[in-house]
């Protein structure tokens, strides 16, 4: 019976060594150790939280990215329109060159409105506000959603920016105007460009801090229920010539009864 409880012992400890080596965990199931795998669990929870706050953030920088890549080109169309009005400001030019002038003023002015429509991402346009109501982007920053970073939205659309929809430069006098116009338009685009950039360098700021602590925080599960293959390897090694050892032992046992046997032959 001794022979047979230590025999069992030892296949009992393999079983458990044979499992660590072939799923890698020392802690697979709430049956190897029931506090350490809860609070691996909770730990599995707060890091899958981690990675939709992580997805969250990106979603932000994207859409904040297409906000600057509009607010860029708007800024280089006003500079052009700027070059525009003020050559069209020149009372020495003709009529025919000035008429030229302010046909390209107008398409880059028309072309302003068509980019501020265009600057999508999932849903969201920050740069065009026209519509009314709430433009503004908000992403996930803890893994509880209590914590939220915002980027305020800025009506670059033409309007926005104090360019009528119809301004021209067609007159000596109008293209006078059209070059104060279109430097307050374009120091406006500037403190909107400026605004999306601080925005996107806090989603970029938190997005890197989630990172690392979705990886310190996997770090430590592995450190709580990963097992150590070197050294399951050299226990299975040590269990299995215990149990050869065991089935020798637990066979002279079972012999001992035959010689008592053999005295009543």
């Amino acid at each position: 019976m001794t022979a047979l409880q230590y025999l069992s012992s030892t296949q009992a400890q393999m079983s458990q060594t044979q499992s660590a080596i072939s799923t890698g965990y020392k802690v697979a199931s709430a049956k190897d150790d029931g506090a350490t795998y809860a609070i691996a669990q909770n730990m599995r929870g707060t890091v899958a939280a981690y990675g939709a706050v992580s997805d969250s953030l990106n979603r932000g920088i994207s859409a904040v990215d297409v906000a600057m890549s509009a607010g860029q080109s708007i800024s280089d169309l006003l500079i052009q329109m700027k070059a525009k009005a003020l050559s069209a400001s020149d009372k020495s030019i003709d009529t025919a060159s000035r008429a030229a002038l302010n046909n390209d003023f107008t398409a880059l002015r028309d072309q302003i409105q068509s980019i501020v429509d265009n600057a999508s991402f999932n849903g969201f346009n920050l740069v065009n506000t026209a519509a009314g109501g709430s433009h503004d982007i908000t992403a996930l920053a803890s893994a509880d959603g209590t914590k939220k970073i915002t980027v305020q939205s800025s009506n670059l659309g033409l309007t926005g920016i104090g360019v009528t929809a119809t301004g021209n430069i067609s007159t000596q006098g109008a293209a006078q105007t059209m070059v104060t116009t279109v430097q307050s338009a374009l120091t406006t685009v500037n403190k909107a460009l400026a605004s999306f950039s601080a925005g996107a360098k806090k989603y970029s700021i938190q997005l890197g801090f989630v990172s690392k602590l979705s990886d310190t925080l996997s770090s430590g599960i592995g450190n709580l229920v990963d097992a150590n293959m070197a050294e399951e390897s050299a226990k299975l090694t040590s269990l299995q010539t215990k149990q050869q050892l065991g089935v020798q032992a637990l066979s002279i046992a079972n012999s001992s009864p035959q010689i008592v046997l053999s005295l009543f032959q």
